[in-house]
């Protein structure tokens, strides 16, 4: 790789690790928003909710298409965190 195109990699990693930092805060808000949900479910059966899901992944492959994005890499992504999410609900649970 030529010093030129190293230095453009390194710009564009800067980039990239920035959006990051920006990506944690919101996942932090996120978790806040799912401690929130967590604490109004009474029974553990509660935390999975399939019609959300389907309905959450639809909504995210009409924005993917709708702004250009491959909607594989968003539907991916969005059941990767949802999933993270039920764990963290059931692991949770009982410490509402």
């Amino acid at each position: 790789m030529s010093p030129l195109k190293r230095k453009k990699l390194s710009k564009i990693r800067f980039e990239l690790d920035k959006l990051d930092n920006i990506l944690i805060k919101i996942i932090k808000k996120r978790t806040n928003l799912v401690n929130k949900v967590l604490a109004l479910k009474d029974k553990k059966n509660q935390i999975i909710d399939q019609k959300r899901i389907k309905k959450i992944l639809r909504n995210i492959k009409k924005k993917s298409i709708k702004n250009k994005i491959d909607p594989k890499i968003t539907n991916r992504i969005w059941k990767n965190m949802i999933w993270a999410y039920i764990q963290y609900e059931k692991k949770n649970f009982n410490n509402k």
